[in-house]
């Protein structure tokens, strides 16, 4: 079990590698001086891309360290979240970007589209995440109730997505940015279910 469990663990690690990979400014290497100043002004947008890739990591990281449950649903889900991770790597660059001025979009159209297209990607991040901790928990019966807390805790995520991607569809205040300022609703719920759950020092992963 635990070399299955190293084995899958080990192949999702090259993916996230790879994932890495798409983040970086530009495989070439530049061919004049002004071409790199312009791939070091995307240094920041790469800095917040690359730091969100790190969370994600982390959050897969944690599933690992808190169970020993293996078969084919575990399988499954974990490659269909890392299919999704993949593919949230584009919107989440061009938005980093977008937040820093290296990229454009024309109107407040396109603003919900990308709002909605990385809502979707979120949502669905973590809604396997939380499907794998329900799996894990229907296993391990000893520790059903702490792997539980932690499948609400990652529908919380899904969930503030979700509601992202509703304000995006309907036009509601994205002149002023308020589906992507919707995710600052995660750290409140997180800590009120949290103190409900009587965790003491709860954290986001």
């Amino acid at each position: 079990m635990q070399q299955s469990q190293a084995r899958l663990e080990a192949i999702s690690d090259g993916i996230f590698a790879f994932a890495a990979t798409l983040l970086v400014v530009s495989l070439d290497v530049p061919d004049s001086y002004s071409e790199l100043r312009s791939n070091l002004g995307d240094i920041s947008s790469f800095a917040i891309s690359f730091m969100a890739l790190v969370m994600l990591w982390v959050v897969h990281y944690n599933f690992f360290r808190r169970t020993t449950t293996m078969d084919y649903w575990v399988i499954a889900y974990n490659f269909a979240m890392l299919f999704v991770m993949l593919c949230y790597i584009f919107p989440l660059k061009f938005l980093s970007k977008l937040t820093f001025g290296g990229a454009t979009v024309t109107g407040t159209a396109e603003l919900s589209e990308l709002f909605q297209i990385y809502g979707a990607g979120f949502a669905s991040y973590f809604l396997f995440l939380a499907l794998l901790y329900r799996r894990a928990a229907k296993s391990e019966v000893n520790q059903a109730d702490y792997l539980h807390y932690w499948k609400r805790h990652f529908l919380i995520f899904s969930s503030v997505a979700l509601l992202s991607i509703l304000l995006a569809f309907f036009g509601v205040g994205i002149r002023y940015g308020l589906p992507g300022f919707s995710y600052c609703l995660l750290g409140p719920l997180c800590f009120w279910h949290g103190r409900q759950m009587g965790v003491a020092e709860p954290d986001m992963g």
